[in-house]
Formats: structure tokens, sequence, C-alpha cells
């Protein structure tokens, strides 16, 4: 087992100036090339000017960290490294960079917002996984984080292709229902009352497409992919097959489309549903209290992710636990957390690509996976 990294070496300030370097490195690319490597509705959240400070200022910090990290550290090539990308960053303009406006272009790579994503995700869940995990023997670069980086890297980047195909299916589903009546009053509800109401049908929605993966052998071959990490932390959320992608995002975005929320509300869901998937997965051992009651919490959701065959078919909801309550499949033991989790009963590849593949050759349970009867022998 790789030994977790220890404050005061050198290492953890060594990866983060490499980290913050090459993202600084990237983003130069998106101020070049805003047609094909900015997605045209993100944009509309953020100024080029502010985007621009961002990028001097993370560049900035990667040098700091460089130079802490040349201190602190017997095995100085991490600090080179990291020096190395931002001088290259600076020669081809990091500095200099000039925002500019962007008419909308046809295809295009979200690479702005991954790497934005990429940096809000790690500077929050990368200090908590640190001063409160839950696993403590867990380490950082585990065996498998290349591979749910790479999830992490292609959802977003290819952001544009699962909003496409998502909204085409929605819109040609229930585009002919003529709801506007009901949408302007939808709309016309108080915004806290109409943002709940958005929270709960997603959610309500998204349970049921979520069981319907468990208990069904052929999907379910697509979901146990998002199962099989035995390492739970903030990355681990990003590992999901595009068919899981797909349908889960359809049965959240339908009920959000046929009622005709906002767009402010919308937003503000799928920035919250950003942040939200990726505490859930990791690895902190904070259990908020009797917040762990009315919202999703890691301790919630690992319990979800369990190894122990006799815990399968828990906690489907991804924001409110009660609709588990309601139809019989909550689990929520106290403080206790699962011993382990995964997926025994597989075996899956290793990489990226392979397990994208796996799902269409053969299920991984050969004949014993029947959730819907394991569900119903405990009762």
């Amino acid at each position: 087992m790789t030994k977790r990294l220890t404050i005061g070496e050198g290492k953890i300030s060594g990866f983060i100036s490499i980290f913050l370097a090459s993202l600084s490195f990237l983003a130069v690319f998106c101020f070049k090339y805003p047609k094909v490597l900015t997605s045209p509705e993100f944009r509309n959240l953020y100024t080029g000017e502010s985007m621009k400070m961002l990028l001097i200022g993370v560049t900035i910090a990667s040098f700091l960290f460089a130079v802490l990290s040349f201190i602190l550290s017997k095995k100085r090539s991490y600090a080179l490294i990291a020096i190395l990308i931002i001088v290259t960053t600076i020669f081809i303009g990091g500095f200099s960079v000039e925002p500019s406006s962007v008419e909308k272009s046809k295809w295009y790579l979200g690479l702005d917002w991954l790497l934005l994503d990429l940096l809000l995700m790690a500077v929050i869940f990368v200090p908590i996984e640190m001063v409160w995990p839950k696993n403590t023997e867990q380490a950082r670069f585990h065996e498998e984080w290349k591979t749910d980086l790479l999830y992490f890297m292609v959802s977003h980047l290819f952001i544009q292709f699962f909003s496409v195909v998502v909204t085409t299916s929605v819109t040609k589903t229930f585009g002919n229902l003529s709801l506007q009546g009901f949408q302007a009053w939808v709309q016309s509800l108080p915004f806290v009352v109409e943002l709940l109401l958005a929270f709960f049908v997603a959610d309500f929605c998204q349970y049921w497409a979520h069981r319907f993966f468990h208990s069904h052998e052929y999907l379910w071959r697509f979901h146990s992919i998002h199962h099989s990490t035995k390492s739970m932390d903030w990355l681990a959320g990003s590992r999901t097959h595009f068919i899981d992608i797909f349908v889960t995002r359809c049965a959240a975005f339908a009920p959000l489309y046929i009622f005709g929320f906002s767009p402010l509300v919308f937003n503000i869901y799928i920035l919250f549903m950003a942040i939200h998937a990726v505490l859930i997965h990791a690895n902190t051992r904070i259990n908020f209290g009797f917040l762990k009651y009315i919202l999703a919490t890691p301790q919630y959701h690992h319990w979800h992710h369990c190894e122990d065959p006799k815990y399968y078919g828990k906690n489907f909801a991804t924001i409110f636990p009660f609709i588990d309550r309601i139809f019989g499949t909550y689990f929520l033991p106290c403080n206790e957390w699962p011993e382990g989790t995964g997926v025994h009963e597989g075996n899956y590849p290793k990489g990226y690509l392979k397990q994208m593949i796996h799902p269409f050759t053969k299920s991984p349970f050969d004949k014993d996976l029947n959730m819907e009867d394991r569900d119903k022998s405990k009762r």
C-alpha cells in the first residue's frame, strides 16, 4: 500500500506546485483559443478579466509552493518540474494574455470548465481529506487515482457532447406537452420554494433511475463500474460509465425541463450537484451532525458503496435521505461506517478504456446479479 503523504516533508507542496503550474499552463490555451477550448454557457458565469487575475494568482501560488518544496524536500525534482512549467507558462504569454469576446461555436471542448472545477474541488476537498480522513490508511495517490482523474477530465472536456445528447433526448421526448401555463406558475413561486422543488423533483427521478440501474442486470453492468472503486475519495464519484451518465442526467434534467424552472434555479442546481456529488464520495469522517438526516453525506453514501452484499440496495437518493425512507431503502446506523467499499463479485479491468468496453462484453457477475431479488430476500 502506498504511504500517505506527511506534512513537512516537502512532497505535498511539491505536488501542489506541479498541480497549480499545470492548470496555469493549460489555462493559457483557453485564452489563446477560446472558441474551441471554452464552453459558451459557462463563459456567461465569469469574466475574462477575473480569469486573467486568477491565472496570474495561481501561477504565483505555484511558484511559492515550489520554493517551499525546494526548501523542505530532499528530493527537489518536484520543485524543479513545477518551475519549468511556470517558466514555460510565462514564456507562452501567461502574464500577458488578453481576454476577448467569443462568438458561440458549433463544437468545443470544455477545458475552462475542467480547469476551474478541478481547481475548486481540489482546494475544497484535498485539505478536508488530509485533515479529517475517514480511511487513514488510504494514500492520496492510490492505485487507481489516474483512472479516476481521467474520468473527471473526460466528463468535463466533453461537456458539450453529454449536454447535447441529454438535452436533445429530453426536448424531443417532452417538447410537445404544451406546459407553458404550468411552467409560468412554477416560475412565479417564491425563489426558495422553486429551488427546493427543483432539488426534490430532480432527486426523486434520479432516485428511481439509480435504483433501476441496481435492479436490472444489464444496466448494472454499466453502473457497477462506478461501484468498482475501493478507494473512496473526491475523485471517486467521477468514475461513471457514459451510459450511466446519459441515463442519470436525463432522469434529473427531464423534470427540470418539464417544470420549466428558471435558468438561475437550474444553474444553482448544477453548481450544487457539482460540489455535493464530490463531497458524498470524499474520504472524510466529518458526519455533519443532525444535517446528515436532512442531506446525503459521505457516511450515508459510503454505505451505498459498501462491499458487503447484505447492504446492497440502500441509500439511492443523491440529495434527500427521506426519499429512501419513503421507499424503504434507507440505512444509516448512527455513527458506524462500512468496513470497506467496492464490489467483490466483479473482476474489473484496470484503466479507463478497458472499463468503458467491459460492460458491453460480459456481465461482471455472470448469473449472480439479481439485486432486486436480494432486496426481497431481506424483507
